[in-house]
């Protein structure tokens, strides 16, 4: 049975249409991903199922006694309440049990020779028993826990923005619920909270409807997949991974038959054209439908161009951190960090939340100076900074305005010219969006305006920070395919997993100690790399702070040419590798062919020779790098 029955719903902003008539069912225990581009109203019909605002048509059926939790995309708190209270907010009887258990409790740490204390708590103990609920009252410290929620005793108003979220998130967990509605939960959570999370909602006993950009959330917890797209609402039966290639099966079907109308248009608009004398009602039956044909919209064009736009030439020198350092307020938080940026590098940063990742993005970027060291770039570096914090747009611009006033025609690497309005739609800005102004544009159309007047600025090195934040996973993949053919070099923070598998080679990995770390590989080797006691792939990049052994590895730093060296050598020792097997493939199929066998053999063994060689450079690149020798 439904727990959640939608009838025909119909909402418009201005003089967009958000739900042109929708209808869908929620049955007990599903997992829902609710997915499309931003502004299409994902945020909107969250808030509509949770009561939070209405529809114009259309009607939501569910029991009365249903229980419905949402956590919208900014925390809604009450500043005056302490944690636990806000945590424990509701109605419920179990809530309100744990409640007064959670401050008898806390009371009585705080004076533990209190008779009073020792009696209020016994008392809830028992209240405990009576309701059952020290099931939910392990569940309610196991979500707390995880999230980092410890500050029980201090009002909401103290709490940082990231120690809002958890506290929001937490107080929507714990409150038992049988459809939980979640706004971009794992916006600005560490890596080890959305493993968790990913868990946690897997065994989630009420059923689920989330927005995400976090891709590899959608493939590992959901098995439905709802898409908003221009008023309506498409449903897809599976995880994303299957809703990728179910779409890319209805949008050929949509081609198809678009086609197929297009070709009977041609032959009833030619028939039309011939002026037919007859005047019968199977002529004008024939009439009507010709200008249905004509009339009928098919379905909207696709922007699949492929450009590569940075065409400013970069030089052999990109950017180079040697020895820096910086503290805030007495506390380090970069030491003694060097690194060399080469050209086409895709590096990423990550680390948990508060480690100095958008600081050493700072840094590099030279937005930031140093305490200690220096940071230099090329005289041909040209760069492009897309920050956590967007840039104030003018609100009474067009969007079409806005971005060409930063260029009307960009070049691409081969030469072509990209003109703004080709730009605009690469980035889901349809013809009709352009000429709207910004003020009516959603949070999230307004962060991918942002991220596209990065782009159109031409940049030959592109820093971004937390870009998949309020970005939609369609905005991503644009995203993402851009930065493949981009002609430069990536350099970007993120915590989501999937982005970085796609767009990264190279990894800093920060901790809270000023420590950075580098791996060689994307996030999915680096998480696979911690499973073992030793990951042989991380060296430690920073030097000790004393003695004669920090000088040795200052001395050791390798050279620009050792570096683009040391940047190859791995490919190269794989195609040796791979080209050694196809040899031995050859000569197993030589038969009795003696003379074919001995001069593969004698190439098998050159190559094996050059391979050793190349293995020991590496080796000696590697002691090197680390400082090992």
């Amino acid at each position: 049975m439904s727990i959640l029955v939608a009838d025909e719903l119909y909402k418009t902003i201005g003089e967009k249409t958000l739900f042109d008539g929708i209808s869908f069912t929620i049955e007990p225990r599903q997992r829902i991903g609710l997915i499309g581009v931003n502004g299409t109203g994902k945020s909107s019909l969250l808030k509509g199922l949770a009561g939070v605002e209405g529809f114009e048509k259309g009607k939501i059926t569910h029991a009365k006694d249903m229980k419905i939790e949402y956590l919208p995309q900014e925390p809604d708190l009450d500043e005056d309440k302490t944690v636990l209270d806000q945590i424990f907010t509701g109605d419920a009887p179990v809530i309100r049990t744990l409640r007064e258990y959670e401050r008898a409790q806390r009371a009585l740490e705080l004076n533990p020779s209190d008779p009073k204390a020792q009696e209020n708590l016994l008392a809830r103990q028992q209240q405990m028993d009576e309701q059952n609920a020290w099931e939910a009252g392990t569940l309610a410290r196991t979500v707390l826990s995880q999230l980092g929620v410890q500050f029980y005793d201090q009002k909401v108003a103290a709490l940082s923005g990231g120690q809002k979220k958890r506290v929001a998130i937490a107080r929507a967990l714990i409150q038992p619920a049988d459809l939980l509605i979640l706004d971009e939960p794992t916006n600005h959570l560490d890596q080890a909270v959305i493993e968790w999370l990913e868990e946690y909602l897997a065994t989630y006993p009420g059923a689920i409807i989330l927005v995400t950009h976090d891709r590899y959330v959608l493939n590992r917890v959901c098995n439905l997949i709802f898409e908003l797209d221009k008023g309506k609402l498409f449903t897809y039966e599976g995880n994303y991974e299957t809703f990728l290639a179910k779409k890319a099966e209805r949008e050929e079907l949509e081609a198809k038959n678009e086609t197929k109308r297009q070709n009977t248009l041609r032959r009833e608009l030619a028939w039309l054209k011939r002026g037919p004398k007859a005047r019968g009602t199977k002529q004008k039956a024939r009439t009507e439908r010709a200008h249905a044909l004509k009339e009928q919209e098919g379905p909207a064009k696709k922007q699949e161009v492929e450009f590569a736009v940075g065409s400013k030439r970069l030089g052999k020198k990109v950017i180079e951190a040697e020895e820096t350092s910086l503290a805030f307020s007495g506390d380090p938080i970069i030491k003694d960090f060097s690194y060399l940026v080469v050209p086409d590098e895709r590096l990423g940063i990550i680390g948990p939340n508060g480690a100095g990742k958008t600081t050493l993005l700072d840094l590099l970027s030279r937005r930031l100076s140093p305490d200690e060291g220096t940071v230099t770039h090329g005289e041909t570096v040209h760069l492009g900074y897309y920050s956590q914090e967007q840039e104030d747009l003018d609100q009474n611009k067009r969007v079409l305005e806005y971005i060409r006033e930063i260029k009307e025609v960009v070049q691409t690497a081969d030469g072509r010219e990209i003109t703004a309005e080709q730009m605009l739609e690469r980035f889901l800005f349809g013809r009709d969006v352009q000429w709207s102004y910004i003020k009516r544009l959603s949070g999230g159309e307004r962060r991918r305006l942002y991220l596209l007047s990065v782009l159109m600025q031409e940049p030959n090195v592109l820093f971004l920070d937390e870009p998949t934040n309020d970005l939609d996973t369609e905005t991503l993949s644009v995203l993402e395919d851009y930065l493949e053919q981009f002609p430069g070099v990536v350099i970007t923070v993120s915590h989501d997993r999937y982005f970085l598998d796609r767009t990264v080679d190279h990894l800093l990995v920060l901790d809270r100690s000023g420590q950075v770390k580098r791996f060689t590989g994307n996030y999915t080797d680096y998480l696979e790399s911690q499973k073992t006691e030793a990951p042989p792939s991380v060296q430690k990049q920073a030097s000790d702070n004393t003695g004669n052994h920090s000088r040795q590895k200052r001395k050791k730093k390798l050279s620009y040419k050792e570096q683009q060296e040391y940047n190859g050598i791995e490919d190269r020792i794989d195609e040796l590798e791979q080209t050694i097997e196809k040899i031995d493939k050859q000569i197993a199929e030589a038969g009795s062919d003696f003379e074919t066998i001995q001069s593969l053999q004698t190439e098998k063994e050159e190559l094996e020779a050059t391979l050793e060689r190349t293995m020991e450079r590496w080796e000696e690149l590697e002691a090197k790098l680390t400082g090992e020798e």
